[in-house]
């Protein structure tokens, strides 16, 4: 009679023995800050009205880090807003487009979301740039006419503009850069953005459901200029009787805030401002290094984006050769060994694993992941 038990054992794969010491590798909400402890939050504010003197003075506060880390000109007004990075964007797409003509970049699922709205939502008939997942458009056919629509860096492909070179600095239209997967990681030319959009979950690792509105000063002249056809929700409304409603920008939100989210996003900002702006940017870079080396090292995975230029050092997507049955069972099992949470691509991607980099996680992890990704694919492989 042949042992099969033992046989089965003899063919399994060895699991690793060092476990990323935090597997949170999710691309929003991601990894929580080194360090980070719900019960080191302040909680003075928690129970009190965002209208209150220490409600405005928290979520003037929040601003005042993030203008600061991020090299923000005086030029540029920050606004804390609702519905996360989608409701920030959608919010300056229906208060300043239509006042000329429109081009949308889409290379990912985002910003076919952006051109969805402007077609069937706004109804302007935008000038569409596409590219397939793991390619960039091409850059240079971009007509600066138009008001130009586009991710930064694109979470669910992986793919990112290389730098702001080719936006022109006499531009007609204004830029509208959906910079989620960006902030905090790459040193943004605010020079070339009029208006930039992102939530704290993604490179802060706060929580969501707010979002963060930036509006150069050409953008705010478009919203003191122009009036769109279009009616307007209460929470999209920025102008009052032809002028900016400055509080919005002063920690005056628009709706109720999260307190709470609030002040875990300030508990994130003072941590990036312990490492400033640079520090974070480092962290990021060492990352993507980290996983660099894993994927060179393997000649089953692979990066979705092609080229290194504008390969994302954040949302990080990677192609495995195997069928997605495979994949899917190698997210399942190294979830319930508690070596990496969610790391399957998005659900509009080609199938494959993304791994998110950013500066709230430790470099140590990132190798640590490496052995264990070579043992579910072992695994999946031998159960397929």
């Amino acid at each position: 009679m042949t042992d099969t038990t033992a046989a089965d054992a003899t063919l399994a794969p060895a699991k690793p023995a060092t476990r990323p010491a935090r597997p949170h590798f999710s691309s929003g909400p991601c990894a929580k800050p080194p360090g980070y402890d719900p019960a080191k939050l302040a909680t003075d504010v928690l129970g009190r009205s965002h209208r209150s003197k220490l409600g405005k003075q928290r979520l003037q506060y929040s601003i005042d880090l993030m203008r600061a880390l991020l090299d923000l000109p005086d030029t540029h007004r920050i606004g804390i807003v609702p519905g996360s990075d989608t409701g920030a964007y959608e919010m300056a797409m229906w208060t300043m487009l239509g006042a000329r003509p429109v081009t949308a970049l889409a290379w990912e699922s985002f910003g076919e979301g952006w051109v969805t709205d402007a077609v069937k939502q706004l109804k302007i008939d935008p000038t569409v740039i596409r590219a397939d997942y793991g390619q960039l458009p091409d850059l240079a056919q971009v007509d600066w006419s138009h008001d130009v629509l586009f991710t930064w860096n694109g979470t669910t492909s992986g793919v990112r503009v290389p730098d702001g070179d080719w936006i022109p600095a006499d531009r007609a239209g204004l830029s509208f850069a959906d910079a989620t997967s960006g902030v905090f990681a790459y040193d943004l030319p605010w020079d070339k953005i009029d208006v930039a959009t992102f939530s704290w979950q993604k490179v802060l690792g706060g929580e969501g459901a707010h979002g963060v509105l930036i509006l150069g000063p050409r953008a705010v002249e478009r919203l003191e200029s122009y009036t769109p056809a279009w009616p307007l929700p209460k929470v999209f409304r920025l102008v009052s009787k032809g002028k900016l409603t400055e509080g919005v920008f002063k920690g005056e939100t628009i709706n109720t805030p999260s307190m709470l989210a609030v002040e875990d996003a300030i508990w994130s900002l003072e941590w990036a401002k312990s490492l400033g702006k640079g520090g974070l940017i480092a962290r990021s870079d060492a990352n993507a290094a980290a996983l660099d080396r894993i994927v060179a090292e393997r000649d089953w995975l692979g990066h979705l984006a092609a080229d290194p230029a504008s390969r994302s050092k954040t949302s990080v997507c990677l192609t495995v050769d195997a069928e997605e049955a495979v994949i899917k069972k190698m997210v399942s099992l190294l979830e319930a060994e508690g070596a990496a949470y969610d790391i399957g691509g998005y659900r509009d991607a080609p199938p494959g694993l993304r791994i998110w980099c950013g500066a709230t996680v430790d470099t140590a992890d990132i190798d640590a992941l490496g052995p264990w990704l070579d043992w579910a694919y072992a695994t999946a492989k031998a159960a397929a």
